[in-house]
């Protein structure tokens, strides 16, 4: 299921549009808000030729999690 965005259109109607696919990224800290928005174009470019998607319906979302809350088969990342 999609996400469904309200627009205001020129005749001020409002217009259901579906929005997928969802995209969340989880990362460290310390990435620069330049590495996250070449990062979000180079995805969205990816799922526009594979998925077909449209460019205006791909959601990326950033979640930065500090290491200390990292881990694999129930041990600390470090």
């Amino acid at each position: 299921m999609g996400y469904l965005l309200y627009k205001k259109g020129l005749d001020k109607s409002i217009v259901k549009e579906r929005l997928m696919p969802l995209i969340t990224i989880s990362l460290w800290p310390g990435r620069t808000q330049e590495q996250k928005e070449a990062l979000a174009k180079a995805i969205t470019d990816a799922v526009n030729k594979v998925l077909g998607a449209k460019r205006e319906h791909v959601i990326i979302v950033y979640q930065d999690t500090p290491r200390e809350n990292w881990y694999i088969a129930g041990d600390k990342l470090e």
